[in-house]
């Protein structure tokens, strides 16, 4: 029985340190997760429209294949956990029943903000705190500090490797070339 347990550890390992071997930063990487069909998805994105996500974060982020493409690119990073924590704080904020509140506000602790959490941001311990209290009599806003400083980090961090990327570069390159 033991050797069993052994043999199915070594093999989620393996698993495991498959996935990090074939890490990529590609063009091809970021139309397989878009919203749309990836094909149609290009052709609708502008060139223009592309070259507005290197102005600013949240042109980036406002726009859904922005976010497509920034996802892509964390991924390649293994950081997408914040990204996703900032949208699940976006969408927490849309929530107008209070007994979906709670759960929600819990669901998205347990998930991202509590120590070792699956998917755990990197905050710090007293921004970690706050968050806790905070959700013991949740409202819309008792993840601001939190999300605030990943969005902090993630556009002093991530961004700016985003646009130097090859996903980004590619992705510019392959609008560019529909023009001519």
């Amino acid at each position: 029985m033991a050797t069993l347990l052994m043999l199915n550890r070594n093999r989620g390992m393996r698993t495991r340190l498959g996935c990090l071997s074939h890490k990529s930063d590609s063009c091809s990487d970021f139309t397989a997760i878009l919203p749309d069909k990836p094909n149609r998805a290009l052709k609708r994105l502008s060139t223009e429209e592309a070259t507005r996500w290197g102005d600013s974060f949240d042109v980036l982020l406002s726009h859904k294949y922005g976010v497509a493409a920034f996802r892509a690119f964390l991924k390649t990073e293994f950081s997408e956990e914040n990204l996703e924590f900032w949208l699940a704080c976006e969408e927490f904020k849309k929530t107008r029943s209070t007994a979906k509140l709670a759960s929600k506000a819990q669901r998205i602790f347990e998930e991202f903000v509590d120590v070792q959490a699956p998917r755990e941001v990197n905050i710090d311990f007293q921004t970690r705190e706050v968050t806790r209290r905070n959700i013991q009599e949740p409202s819309s806003s008792c993840f601001d500090q939190a999300q605030g400083k990943i969005h902090s980090l993630m556009e002093k961090d991530s961004y700016p490797r985003f646009l130097r990327s090859k996903i980004y570069t590619d992705l510019l390159s392959q609008t560019q070339r529909r023009l001519s």
